[in-house]
């Protein structure tokens, strides 16, 4: 059996379940039965005489049963059109849609999409001063540590992840880690009126208000070590520490040249085009640059979680705001012990961009970790390597005696 995600969803096949985020949409059986159908060739016509023998197995029905069940099933699912007609032969269902298998092969479901192993994570929702709601997660005990938002998260279907799951069952071990999803992606509200780097921090500030927290450590991965500038900068008195990871200060419409800027554009344009009709090639695109050095595993893994996250509209809205990023005035006016790590073939984020901000920075600490992926995974000497550092930063009782590869800027 198995369990598929889809926009804001997830349809559970063991216990015939349709979840939007932490409610609960019942489904009579011969509607969960057909929204199964769907889901399981999605992509796919489906034709009326495959409905039949599927859904009613031991009956004779008129096809407007079936009408009926299309007909409830699009009132059920939000206002999307999440069923295409194909007039005279049957429907298709036309959302990305990403399975996860609960065989014997498969760790053992806990909570949402929580492998029983892992740590509870417990997920609320809080909304924006202009009205947007967003989802953010709350897992572990001890000082609190929270991360800025960063491209296309889904708090329940990273969960369980080889790309995700190592860096938030560590972290967990030594903290109270806040995580969220950013308006327009994940579990958050995904038709959204604006969304701005402005907007971005004012997602962290409500996120943090929400959560209770005074002070904090801070955590920016990727373009979240620019949101956590921000914040730093704007809220000194509740950052403690502040960590950057594959981090960059400025974005490549204010460094890039003409031909560069004309590539980023066509990526976008092609990202609001392809985004989720699940063409390898497309796919295979973002994957090799976020984790080059990955498994079969770990591509299809980051494929889907990409797909899950967003659509194609709103994967571009958010390329194009990352491009024109810029806090290189604020970083000279943080005060707050800072570390910067960065993977030395990084194809993401240049690692120029890391030394960038530690040359910036008062009193910064760059780390140069032995990877050529974006995104570390569990199984490299850098995960290791981070982890210490990590260690030696935050004061966790393990810390190692000697930070490596230390470099002062």
């Amino acid at each position: 059996m198995a369990r598929y995600f889809f926009g804001n969803y997830v349809l559970d096949v063991d216990e015939r379940r349709l979840l939007r985020g932490n409610e609960e949409i019942r489904l009579r059986g011969k509607l969960f039965d057909t929204l199964r159908l769907l889901v399981e060739n999605a992509g796919k016509l489906v034709r009326k005489d495959a409905f039949m023998e599927s859904v009613w197995p031991d009956s004779v029905v008129e096809d407007n049963n079936l009408d009926y069940c299309i007909s409830q099933l699009r009132k059920l699912l939000d206002p999307a059109k999440y069923i295409e007609t194909v007039p005279r032969h049957g429907y298709r269902f036309t959302a990305p849609v990403s399975k996860v298998a609960s065989s014997a092969a498969s760790p053992a479901i806990g909570v949402g999409n929580q492998p029983a192993s892992l740590p509870r994570q417990e997920i609320r929702f809080s909304v924006t001063e202009d009205g947007v709601r967003l989802a953010w997660a709350s897992i572990g005990e001890g000082p609190p540590l929270v991360k800025a938002s960063n491209w296309l998260t889904h708090l329940d279907f990273e969960w369980g992840s080889p790309i995700w799951q190592h860096w938030w069952t560590e972290l967990s071990k030594h903290h109270r880690v806040i995580r969220y999803d950013e308006r327009g992606n994940g579990m958050s509200q995904r038709d959204v009126p604006e969304v701005s780097f402005e907007t971005w921090v004012r997602d962290l500030e409500t996120v943090v208000d929400a959560a209770g927290l005074d002070r904090f450590s801070l955590l920016g991965i990727s373009r979240g070590g620019a949101i956590a500038v921000a914040y730093a900068a704007r809220h000194p008195e509740r950052v403690s520490k502040l960590i950057l990871y594959g981090a960059f200060p400025v974005g490549l419409y204010h460094y890039g040249s003409a031909e560069e800027i004309e590539a980023r554009q066509a990526l976008i344009s092609l990202t609001r085009l392809g985004w989720g009709h699940h063409h390898p090639a497309f796919c295979r695109l973002f994957t090799n640059r976020f984790i080059p050095n990955s498994t079969p595993v770990h591509e299809n893994w980051f494929d889907d979680l990409q797909r899950v996250s967003t659509s194609g509209e709103n994967a571009a809205r958010l390329l194009d705001v990352d491009s024109g990023i810029d806090v290189r005035p604020l970083l000279p006016q943080l005060r707050v012990p800072t570390l910067i790590l960065h993977c030395d073939r990084d194809q993401v984020i240049v690692p120029e961009r890391g030394r960038d901000l530690a040359a910036r920075i008062p009193n910064a600490r760059y780390v140069s970790l032995p990877s050529a992926n974006h995104l570390l995974l569990a199984d490299e000497p850098a995960w290791e390597m981070l982890l210490q550092e990590f260690s030696a930063f935050m004061g966790w009782r393990e810390a190692a005696a000697q930070p490596m590869n230390e470099v002062s800027a």
